[in-house]
């Protein structure tokens, strides 16, 4: 499969770019890795796991509906959020794609740990990155900031919440990247989307999941304390923890090589 940007229409009204990453050697694979980016991100979110996993693995980053180089929704769209699972289940058979490692950050790793509970066939292990099981606790914020954006712009707000979302450890040269990667999402997605973040709640669904787990947090995550997470965690049957120092709750991006390089060696233990 060739490396590059591919569209592929998931529905009348989306078509997703997918980002594929494609080194590999024909006789020296190992199954494909998702990975699923969060709020007012893209595929490019990943960019500095990819050199992590892509010698041995395809990687595919596709840009969720709305966002990066996929159709932008318009404010009055209805997202669901079992249907940006129906999104990625219809990428993956575009794309030929049967059973693979999935990988999420933020809202992207509460994605993948809903598709693993409803799809086990298709997913082989998943880690989720700095993730919350529930966003119920936006219930407040999301009207905040879609009044906001609607008043300011993206940019604005993205720079007045890359604080809480990022922390402390990164330099100002890396929270210009990405103020500027999340300030290109439209803001109609954006008014769309945060409508449905706080319905959004898969902590039922956790104990359906059977594939092996692996969630990441650190210890001054604002999504949620140590202990809080590893009570959800801990319903995850078989699942592991990693927790890493740090103000961040998007992990993911303030430490990705030490977070790619713990779900390289966890998909690595697995069996296929």
């Amino acid at each position: 499969m060739a490396s590059g940007l591919r569209k592929i229409g998931v529905s009348d009204d989306c078509e997703l770019a997918v980002r594929i990453d494609d080194y590999l050697l024909p006789w020296d694979t190992k199954p494909p890795v998702v990975m699923l980016h969060g709020l007012a991100e893209s595929g490019e979110a990943f960019r500095r796991w990819v050199p992590y996993f892509a010698t041995h693995h395809l990687v595919v980053r596709p840009d969720l509906r709305g966002y990066g180089d996929s159709t932008p929704m318009q404010g009055d769209y209805v997202y669901h959020f079992a249907g940006l699972g129906d999104d990625i289940i219809r990428m993956l058979d575009a794309l030929k794609l049967d059973r693979v490692f999935l990988v999420g950050g933020k809202i992207g790793g509460t994605l993948a740990m809903h598709l693993t509970a409803k799809h086990p066939d298709r997913v082989i292990a998943v880690a989720a990155v700095g993730a919350p099981a529930s966003l119920t606790s936006f219930n407040e914020r999301a009207p905040t900031w879609r009044k906001q954006i609607r008043e300011q712009g993206v940019e604005p707000w993205v720079r007045e919440t890359t604080a809480g979302r990022l922390g402390s450890s990164l330099p100002p040269a890396a929270l210009d990247w990405w103020i500027k990667l999340m300030s290109k999402t439209k803001a109609s997605t954006l008014e769309a989307f945060l409508q449905m973040v706080p319905t959004v709640d898969v902590t039922g669904e956790l104990p359906s999941i059977k594939r092996p787990t692996l969630v990441i947090t650190t210890t001054g995550s604002g999504l949620g304390d140590v202990s809080s997470v590893k009570a959800w965690q801990e319903t995850i049957p078989g699942s592991k923890l990693e927790v890493l120092p740090g103000d961040s709750y998007h992990v993911a991006a303030t430490d990705p090589d030490v977070c790619a390089q713990k779900v390289r060696a966890f998909f690595d233990r697995i069996a296929t």
